[in-house]
């Protein structure tokens, strides 16, 4: 029996966790798995209904999962919160409870959407990279942070530290994940100017003598940055820490066509992980069937790979999303010319229906 948590969240998480929901419960009927499936509340909907972002009764169930599945948190009502009650420290609180330290962030263009990139096709055709993120260390969780005044004027400062265990423990992953794919791995920092980039080089140098099968090259961030707009397919894993993750995680997105497409999973060392898409809350279309749910079940998808070791559950889910889209069915994000246009349900369907087309 494998536990899983639901945490819908908030603007369109509850929509695309619902389609998704639908999709899990097929995907166990036909896989012939044992699921118990909770739900509880994080972030804006935890504030709205107990006080705080990361509840106890969350943390609870969260601790007791094997897997967590999320929809997104957020939304500007919440703005003028204190910030330790604001939405996106129930997302920080969680990933720090539960160690999930590697965040996997798959960027692959669908060859259905080539034209729906910014990039020209013969730019971005054939993408498939992943980006192995840091998820509990660097500047958003280091000591000392704050505000404060000095010599009459306020001051703001944050503290980017590593480890050698928390680089070694996520260079780790990444060679593991270049293992088992085309055995490239660039490791991107600022080693020119930063002192804890200095660090992260040299260990994840040192890791490398335990992967000789794999090619290592380095790269400082803003140049990594450009060569993903440039020439993203020379990549095939990226490892970087925290803040750069962030950034680069975001701009590989977009090379997909949209946001809207791509999964993540943020593991720990157990195995247990939090699923959920990249894309945010989108308050602005929250509630009116346009949310694209595919990167929600493509997260579905990680969390049956990755928690659960369901990897024929993971395929069917893939195949899947390759079917709808072969048959031109497309949320607003994702639409052109020739396509269908349809809403966040249509498409859940229509998922469902795919798992077990020929």
């Amino acid at each position: 029996m494998h536990k899983i948590l639901v945490l819908p969240g908030d603007g369109i998480g509850p929509e695309i966790v619902n389609e998704a929901r639908k999709v899990l419960y097929r995907v166990a009927e036909l896989e012939g798995l044992e699921l118990e499936i909770d739900e509880g509340l994080i972030g804006g909907a935890a504030v709205d209904s107990l006080g705080e972002p990361y509840p106890e009764a969350t943390r609870s169930l969260a601790r007791a999962a094997d897997a967590i599945l999320l929809g997104a948190v957020g939304g500007p009502q919440y703005e003028g919160l204190e910030r330790e009650l604001r939405p996106e420290r129930g997302l920080l609180g969680i990933r720090a409870d539960l160690g999930l330290f590697a965040n996997l962030r798959p960027a692959i263009l669908y060859p259905q959407l080539a034209a729906a990139s910014t990039l020209r096709p013969e730019v971005v055709a054939g993408l498939d990279l992943l980006i192995v993120r840091e998820l509990t260390g660097d500047i958003y969780f280091g000591q000392p942070r704050g505000i404060e005044m000095r010599g009459g004027e306020r001051v703001g400062f944050n503290t980017a530290v590593y480890s050698e265990s928390e680089i070694e423990r996520i260079a780790r992953v990444g060679f593991e994940a270049a293992m088992k794919r085309n055995r490239r791995l660039c490791s991107v920092d600022k080693a020119n100017v930063l002192e804890v980039s200095e660090l992260w080089r040299e260990v994840v140098i040192q890791v490398a003598r335990d992967y000789p099968d794999v090619e290592l090259s380095h790269l400082y961030v803003d140049n990594a940055a450009m060569q993903l707009v440039r020439a993203p397919k020379q990549f095939d894993v990226m490892v970087t820490g925290n803040l750069f993750g962030d950034i680069l995680s975001d701009t590989a997105a977009m090379l997909t066509g949209s946001i809207g497409m791509l999964p993540s999973a943020s593991l720990n060392a157990s195995g247990a992980g939090l699923y959920e898409p990249i894309h945010g809350s989108a308050p602005d279309i929250a509630g009116q069937d346009q949310a694209n749910p595919i990167a929600t079940v493509l997260s579905l998808a990680m969390l049956l790979r990755h928690s659960l070791g369901a990897e024929s559950g993971a395929r069917r889910i893939e195949a899947a999303v390759a079917r709808v889209l072969d048959q031109g069915l497309r949320t607003a994000d994702i639409h052109s010319e020739g396509c269908t246009a349809v809403g966040t349900a249509t498409m859940g369907t229509a998922l469902v229906a795919a798992l077990t087309a020929k």
